[in-house]
């Protein structure tokens, strides 16, 4: 195994791969700059997500990155090994079983626990998220069956948030298997829920958590037909609807950069920059963190001509830019 820094083992690994900076930057959505940092020790890769990035491209377990366990973050703090309340949360079937919830459930509370898990997550507080999502689940779970009406619909549309949110977190953290599951259980919820928004949100987080299964082709499928669906109903006065619809074309355009298709690439994201004017400003509606800013990080903030993208954008696809960095 190779010793030394961080830094010094990802540019080991690469040379051993036959990588260039700028080959290797590109496909963990880094710049070339970045990197040569890191490799020199000049700063530290500071999410998971990205070391789990290098570590896939380079063909080698994060510990061969790190020196240490791969349930730990670069900073040392515990993050992944955190997962096994989760994982023993999702191995609970209690309406199988027949169990009771317990005290009778509060929608606006749950949701305001949801929403501040995501809001820590979008802090990069994964720690705090992974520790408290077994109760918030647990907590949004009698949502599944409650009530009627427009108070149902509610209540849906918060557990298929609670469940959007976890799923949001498991694919950063790289449990792909728990990540599915929980996208699903969002998605089954989004279609009794009678919302647009919440079947996007759902199937955004699907897709994600398809890609981190290495299911690009399943992926992509769901991410353009789904976009199609959305950007259907979205209206000026719907930005939660655009921001969704909009999030959905740019992983779309994603999946299509990764795999060359520069012209299809283009295509999707044309659609974005259409949703990002038709919004007009940023607003994390659905906690997308969708919006005309959004657009300008895929380094093409406009709708160029065909010869003004090669000259702008370098005869680069936007393919590792963007991801599923959304919310």
């Amino acid at each position: 195994m190779v010793s030394g820094s961080v830094g010094e083992r990802i540019a080991a690994y690469r040379r051993r791969r036959g990588l260039s900076q700028a080959a290797l930057a590109g496909l963990v959505g880094r710049s070339e700059s970045w990197l040569s940092q890191v490799e020199r020790g000049v700063r530290s890769v500071d999410r998971l997500s990205v070391l789990l990035d290098l570590a896939k491209v380079l063909h080698v377990e994060v510990e061969a990155l790190t020196g240490q366990p791969w349930q730990y973050a670069p900073s040392g703090n515990p993050v992944v090994g955190g997962l096994d309340g989760v994982r023993r949360f999702f191995a609970r079937y209690d309406n199988l079983l027949g169990v009771e919830a317990g005290d009778q459930v509060d929608v606006a509370d749950v949701r305001r626990r949801v929403d501040g898990g995501h809001r820590a997550y979008q802090a990069a507080d994964y720690e705090r998220v992974v520790e408290e999502l077994p109760a918030l689940l647990s907590s949004a779970d009698p949502l599944r069956s409650f009530g009627s009406g427009g108070g149902r619909r509610e209540a849906l549309a918060s557990y298929v948030n609670a469940y959007a949110m976890a799923a949001k977190l498991l694919t950063k953290m790289g449990a792909a298997d728990l990540a599915l599951l929980s996208a699903d259980r969002a998605a089954s919820a989004a279609v009794d829920a009678d919302s647009v928004e919440a079947r996007g949100m759902a199937a955004y987080q699907v897709v994600c958590a398809l890609l981190r299964a290495d299911r690009a082709e399943d992926a992509e499928q769901l991410a353009v037909h789904m976009a199609e669906v959305v950007r259907r109903e979205a209206r000026p006065d719907a930005p939660s609807v655009i921001s969704v619809a909009g999030a959905l074309w740019l992983i779309g355009a994603v999946i299509a950069g990764r795999r060359t298709d520069r012209a299809e690439a283009w295509r999707r994201l044309d659609q974005a920059d259409g949703l990002a004017a038709m919004l007009g400003h940023d607003g994390n509606f659905a906690w997308t963190a969708f919006g005309p800013t959004t657009w300008r990080s895929t380094g093409c903030p406009s709708r160029p001509s065909s010869a003004t993208r090669v000259r702008r954008c370098g005869r680069r696809t936007p393919s590792t830019r963007i991801g599923c960095r959304l919310g």
